[in-house]
């Protein structure tokens, strides 16, 4: 009698092993865009939460001069103050980021993340 064989093959273990090695490369590559993206809403946030709208010193100006400065603090680099639309909303101030990043994954590969937050101050 043959004794059967049980188990899985090389080749059984490579289409298993291969797309879990693809996406935790591509999870190790996205996480810095990602811990990133987390810096600038928390800057975003801390910035709208410091601001008051009845405060007539308060600008534009004034606002990405602070936004400079944590982004500084926190070394954000991408993006930059100029991109973070600033505007002012009846009595509110509302700060929004929207932008996209890349993650270059292989050869001409890459994986293209799109960010949109939104901070609005409250009377």
């Amino acid at each position: 009698m043959h004794a059967r064989q049980r188990g899985v093959t090389f080749i059984g273990w490579l289409f298993l092993l291969v797309p879990l090695a693809l996406v935790c490369y591509s999870g190790i590559r996205l996480a810095p865009i990602y811990l990133n993206y987390m810096k600038v809403a928390k800057t975003l946030d801390q910035t709208v939460s410091e601001l008051k709208a009845s405060d007539p010193s308060v600008s534009v100006a004034s606002i990405r001069n602070t936004l400079y400065r944590r982004f500084d603090i926190e070394e954000v680099q991408f993006p930059d103050v100029k991109d973070i639309q600033i505007r002012h909303d009846g009595s509110n101030w509302v700060l929004e980021a929207k932008y996209e990043d890349t993650a270059p994954l292989f050869a001409n590969l890459s994986l293209l993340i799109s960010f949109d937050k939104t901070s609005q101050s409250t009377s």
